[in-house]
C-alpha cells in the first residue's frame, strides 16, 4: 500500500472510532450501514470534492447526497473530520434542539447537501441537482449513494432511468451492497439479482468493485468522472458493519442498542483501530471523549 493510500486508511480508521465512540455514547444508532460507506466516504472527501469547511454553501462546489440518509452517523463523522464543525457536536446526536438529527437535514447540519432519509427520494434530488449543474455548464459533481434495500423502493429507478437518458455524467452514483436491510437479507426480502447487470441494462456506466478497497474505489471513480458519455454507476461490494468483524451477519446490525458486550466488543476494535494510527505515524486528530 502506497504512502498516500496509508493516509486515506488512516483516516478510515479514526472515521470509524469517531463513528462507533459516538454511537456508544448514544446507547443507539444506524451502525451498520455507517461503516459499510466508511471507504467511500474517506476517498470522496479526501481525494474528490471541491469543498470548503469555511464556507459550507459556496456556489462552485461538488455536492453530496446521502439518499440512505440512516447512515447520517457516517457523514457527520466525516464533516467533522474535515472541519465543517467541531467534534463534540457529534455527541449530540439525536438529542432534543441537536443541529445532528437521525437523518441529514440540510437546514441544520454545515457540510450536509440534502435532507434525506425518507428511502428514495434522494435519488430525484441528486438528479435536479445534477440536471442544474449542467444547465450552468459546470465541471462539478454530485455524488450519489444509495444503499441496495433503498432499491426497493420504485422511485429510485424511476430517477436512474432520468439519468441515463439524459447521460447525466454529472452525477456519479453508488450502491453499497452490503447486502443487508432491516428485517433480513436483500436476497429474502426483496432478491436484487446481478445489480452491475441491471445497470449496464438501464445505459450506465457501470464498475463494480471491493467496497473495503481504496485503492478500487478511487480508480473506479476516476474512471466515473473521466467518463462523459454516460451516467455512472459504481456499485461497492461492501459488508454491513464493515471493518466490524463481531457485528458481520447478525440481524441486530441495522441498528444495535448497546449492551455490556457490545461496549466491550467496541472498545476492543476502537483499541485496534488507534494502535495502527499510532504504528502508522499518528493523525492530526485529538481525542474527545
Amino acid at each position: 500500500m502506497g504512502k498516500d493510500y496509508i493516509e486515506l486508511d488512516k483516516f478510515s480508521k479514526r472515521l470509524r472510532i469517531e463513528i462507533l465512540k459516538m454511537l456508544k455514547w448514544r446507547r443507539y444508532g444506524h451502525l451498520g450501514g455507517s461503516l459499510s460507506i466508511v471507504e467511500l466516504l474517506t476517498v470522496l472527501y479526501n481525494k474528490y470534492m471541491d469543498i470548503d469547511p469555511k464556507k459550507p454553501h459556496k456556489e462552485d462546489r461538488d455536492y453530496l447526497v446521502l439518499s440512505k440518509g440512516h447512515a447520517g452517523p457516517a457523514l457527520y463523522s466525516t464533516l467533522a473530520l474535515k472541519g465543517f464543525f467541531d467534534r463534540e457536536m457529534l455527541y449530540t446526536l439525536n438529542e432534543i434542539g441537536t443541529n445532528l438529527p437521525s437523518h441529514p437535514d440540510r437546514l441544520k447540519t454545515p457540510g450536509v447537501d440534502a435532507t434525506t432519509g425518507s428511502l428514495g427520494q434522494g435519488t430525484s434530488l441528486a438528479t435536479g441537482l445534477g440536471y442544474a449543474l449542467r444547465m450552468e455548464n459546470s465541471d462539478k459533481h454530485v455524488f450519489l449513494i444509495c444503499g441496495d434495500g433503498e432499491l426497493n423502493e420504485g422511485q429510485t429507478w424511476e430517477a436512474f432511468q432520468f439519468l441515463a437518458h439524459n447521460k447525466l455524467h454529472e452525477v456519479v452514483l453508488f450502491i453499497d451492497n452490503n447486502k443487508m436491510q432491516l428485517d433480513g437479507t436483500t436476497e429474502d426480502i426483496m432478491n436484487p439479482f446481478d445489480l452491475k447487470k441491471k445497470f449496464e441494462a438501464f445505459g450506465f456506466y457501470t464498475q463494480e468493485v471491493d467496497g473495503s478497497s481504496l485503492e478500487e474505489i478511487d480508480k473506479a471513480i476516476e474512471k466515473a468522472i473521466n467518463n462523459k458519455q454516460q451516467a455512472s454507476c459504481i456499485v461497492l461490494d461492501t459488508i454491513k458493519a464493515q471493518g466490524f468483524p463481531y457485528f458481520y451477519n447478525r440481524l441486530d446490525n441495522h441498528a444495535p442498542k448497546f449492551n455490556d458486550e457490545i461496549d466491550k466488543e467496541t472498545d476492543l476494535i476502537i483499541e485496534e483501530f488507534e494502535k495502527f494510527i499510532i504504528e502508522n505515524g499518528g493523525d492530526e486528530y485529538v481525542e474527545t471523549k
